[in-house]
C-alpha cells in the first residue's frame, strides 16, 4: 500500500504518522522548504525564491486564540515535549516547535518531500492514483503512482473577497489578511478592516496600537459586546465605495480610510486535482464527500481538515484515525448510495436548523456530535467532551475581556471537567 499525503502542516504530519503506524509506505509532498504548514512565519509576501506564490496567513505577533489544552494530538500531549509550559495561550513559534518535535518523535521527517509542488492528481483505473509534482529547485517534473491520496493542503491559500459596489473607485491600499505580517506599515493611517473572525479581531487589536483609527466593519453580536481601544470605530457591513477614500456602510454613515484590509477568509481550492477526480466545490462545499472527508465515489481519496470552527489539531487527529481504520480494514464504509444519502440528509438537517448552505463544513456547536459519529463508526477513542466546553468558555472569556483573556490558564481535570484561572483575579472557576 502506497499513500500520498499532500501537505506537511499539522494535518499532513498527523496523517503521515498514522499511516506510518499501519506499516504502509507514505510520501508527504510539501511545497515549501520546511514542515509546519501555516505555522511557518516568513516576512515574504507575493513570490518565494523560486517564483511561486507564498501561501501563509501567519503574522509576526500571532498567539493562539484557543488554549493549548485543546490544541494537541492525542498521542502527543503538550506535556511530552514541553513539561514545564504552564501557560495556555502560546505563540506561533511554540506551535511550530510542537509540530517539529512531533515529527521528530515519530520519525516523520524522512517521509517528507520538501519543495515539491503537486501539479496534478488523477485516477488510473479503480485502484491507483498518479501524482505529478514539480521539484522546485531543479524544475524537474516527476510522476509517481499511489494506492491512496490524503489531501491535507489546508484552506488558507486562496483569499476570499466580498463583492462591494464601486470598489474600483478606491485609490488607497487594498490588502488581504493573508499578506499581513506586522503593524509597522499602518502607523498613522486610517484603516478599514472588513470581517470579524479571529483574524479581523486580532488585527484590529494590533493595528489600532499604531493607526490613527481603525474601522471594524462587521455584523457580529460578539464584537458588539467587546471593548477595544478608543480609536476603534465599529461599523456594520460595507455598502459601497463612495469615492477615492470614502466608504459608506449599511447604516448610511461614511468614513474615510487609507487602507482596506480584508479579513474575509479563504476559499477551498485544490488546483492539483484533475477533473477526472470528480471533486467539485459547490457553494463553498467540497463534494461528493462522506463525513466531510471521504470521497464517496473513490474512497481511496480523503480530505483531512475541511470543517471549520473546530479544535483543529484534535479534528485532524480523529479524522486521520478514522480513515486509517478504514484503510487497514477494521471497518467498512457504507455503500456508495448510503453515503450519498447520508450527506444529503445532513444537508437537509442543516437547512432545517437555519444553517446557510454555504456553511456546510461549519461545525461550531455541531463539533462534538461530528467527532462522536466518527468515533462510533470506526470504533476509535472519542474526543473528550471537555474540549468543546473549553472552546465555549474561551469564546465567553474573549467577549468578556478581550484584552486579557489570553492570560487565563486552563487546567483539565478529566475528560469532562476543567478549571479556569482567570487573568484578572486569583479566583478560579470550576467547569
Amino acid at each position: 500500500m502506497r499513500v500520498a499525503v499532500i501537505g506537511a502542516g499539522a494535518a499532513g504530519l498527523c496523517a503521515a504518522k498514522n499511516v506510518k503506524d499501519l506499516g504502509f509506505q507514505c510520501d508527504v509532498f510539501e511545497m515549501r522548504d520546511t514542515i509546519g504548514g501555516i505555522w511557518v512565519f516568513t516576512e515574504q509576501v507575493g513570490m518565494d525564491a523560486y517564483g511561486y506564490t507564498v501561501h501563509t496567513p501567519m503574522y509576526k505577533e500571532l498567539s493562539t486564540n484557543l488554549p493549548k489544552e485543546v490544541m494537541y494530538f492525542t498521542d502527543f500531549p503538550w506535556s511530552v515535549p514541553f513539561p514545564q509550559k504552564n501557560e495556555s495561550f502560546i505563540t506561533r513559534g511554540d506551535v511550530l516547535d510542537y509540530l517539529n518535535k512531533y515529527a521528530d518523535h515519530f520519525n516523520i521527517r524522512p517521509l517528507v518531500k520538501l519543495n515539491c509542488l503537486v501539479r496534478n492528481i488523477c485516477p488510473v483505473g479503480d485502484t491507483c492514483w498518479e501524482v505529478t509534482y514539480l521539484y522546485k529547485p531543479t524544475q524537474e517534473t516527476i510522476t509517481e503512482s499511489y494506492n491512496v491520496v490524503m489531501v491535507c493542503n489546508g484552506h488558507y491559500n486562496i483569499p476570499a473577497y466580498p463583492e462591494i459596489l464601486f470598489q474600483e473607485l478606491f485609490q488607497g491600499e487594498k490588502q488581504h489578511s493573508r499578506d499581513y505580517r506586522h503593524n509597522g506599515s499602518y502607523k498613522g493611517k486610517r484603516v478599514l478592516i472588513i470581517g470579524s473572525g479571529p483574524s479581523g479581531v486580532d488585527l484590529t487589536i494590533q493595528i489600532s496600537q499604531v493607526a490613527e483609527y481603525v474601522i471594524l466593519s462587521n455584523h457580529s453580536a460578539t464584537v458588539a459586546k467587546q471593548t477595544y481601544r478608543e480609536n476603534v470605530i465599529k461599523k456594520p457591513d460595507v455598502c459601497r465605495i463612495v469615492d477615492h477614500e470614502t466608504v459608506e456602510f449599511a447604516d448610511g454613515t461614511t468614513c474615510k480610510c487609507d487602507v482596506i484590509l480584508y479579513c474575509t477568509g479563504y476559499q477551498y481550492s485544490f488546483p492539483f486535482l484533475d477533473d477526472s477526480c470528480g471533486v467539485k466545490i459547490e457553494n463553498a462545499a467540497v463534494q461528493p464527500l462522506y463525513k466531510h472527508m471521504v470521497h464517496i465515489q473513490r474512497p481511496t481519496m480523503c480530505f483531512i481538515g475541511l470543517p471549520y470552527l473546530v479544535a483543529a489539531f484534535l479534528m485532524f487527529d480523529i479524522q486521520t484515525r478514522y480513515y486509517c481504520k478504514y484503510l487497514e480494514g477494521s471497518f467498512k464504509l457504507p455503500s456508495t448510495q448510503d453515503m450519498l444519502e447520508d450527506t444529503e440528509e445532513e444537508k437537509r438537517w442543516r437547512s432545517e436548523k437555519g444553517i446557510p448552505s454555504n456553511r456546510f463544513h461549519m461545525m461550531g456547536l455541531l463539533e462534538q456530535k461530528y467527532y462522536d459519529n466518527l468515533a462510533e463508526e470506526a470504533c476509535i477513542a472519542r474526543v473528550p467532551s471537555v474540549v468543546a466546553k473549553i472552546k465555549f468558555a474561551t469564546k465567553d472569556r474573549q467577549t468578556e475581556d478581550l484584552k486579557n483573556y489570553r492570560k487565563d490558564r486552563y487546567v483539565v481535570l478529566d475528560d469532562k471537567n476543567f478549571v479556569i484561572y482567570k487573568s484578572y483575579s486569583s479566583r478560579q472557576r470550576d467547569c
